[in-house]
């Protein structure tokens, strides 16, 4: 299959390597700095090369700030029956995006990134494909996470959106407000430097990335929750309550526990 990534930064240089042995893979960037490390690929920094090379199937791989900005700017150079993809952690508008193109799509969302995760092992990671997009397109991807041994599941575009408001607001304001309130530490503990090494990571990430995630219309109440649970806890603390203090710790106990036992 002809496959064109949108992008060479981290994932997509990921994809490039993944895919390019067993399909002829195109790479769009317009930083040519940026495909000094690629191989094993075609480079194209013009349009012009993307229509002559005629993709069967295209991965937008650019920034989230950026993904619909790179499908409009090569929708032009692409054949008619070709299919749009794209790994976007946040998928704002893109179902009705894709709907307007009359073009067949697939939509997933490895939940994994080089910040934090061994690309070369990622039988503990996951990735969501979204069940609404071509039958097609959802069994490629399904074939390569299954290669790659990640969990995956199967959601729609608000369903995902439910989750992520989940699975990444929730570490995404820890890490704030962690941050926020943290003073320099010549003798830190383990934990504050392991909270600390979280913080580092998931600051580097994207700022519009950062923003886009908490913007999620589902974000609100999951950080509302936060907000009562800090509250509940300080009552406890100001009060000394240590039969209060006992009980909120088995309770969160519990929430781990349950959490580690469905990965299991």
């Amino acid at each position: 299959m002809k496959i064109l990534i949108l992008g060479a930064g981290k994932m997509g240089s990921f994809f490039i390597d993944l895919l390019s042995f067993d399909h002829e893979v195109g790479v769009y960037e317009k930083d040519p700095k940026r495909l000094r490390f690629t191989y094993n690929c075609q480079r194209f920094t013009e349009l012009a090369e993307i229509q002559a090379f005629e993709p069967e199937l295209v991965i937008n791989a650019a920034t989230v700030k950026y993904t619909l900005a790179a499908f409009d700017e090569v929708m032009p150079y692409l054949p008619d029956n070709v299919i749009l993809s794209d790994i976007a952690s946040v998928k704002t508008g893109l179902k009705e995006y894709y709907e307007k193109t009359g073009k067949r799509y697939v939509s997933t969302h490895p939940m994994f990134g080089p910040t934090f995760a061994n690309l070369n092992q990622l039988s503990e990671e996951n990735a969501i494909i979204i069940n609404e997009g071509d039958y097609m397109g959802r069994c490629f991807f399904k074939d390569i996470y299954s290669r790659l041994d990640l969990n995956i599941y199967e959601y729609t575009f608000e369903e995902h959106d439910k989750t992520v408001a989940y699975s990444l607001s929730i570490p995404f304001v820890s890490t704030f407000v962690f941050s926020a309130v943290m003073k320099h530490q010549d003798a830190p503990g383990t934990t504050f430097k392991r909270h600390l090494r979280i913080a580092k990571g998931v600051l580097n990430e994207d700022d519009y990335l950062l923003q886009e995630v908490l913007f999620n219309p589902y974000t609100h109440d999951q950080v509302d929750q936060m907000r009562m649970e800090l509250k509940q806890l300080l009552e406890i603390i100001d009060n000394r309550d240590a039969d209060g203090m006992k009980a909120y710790l088995t309770k969160i106990r519990n929430n781990v526990k349950r959490d580690v036992d469905a990965l299991k």
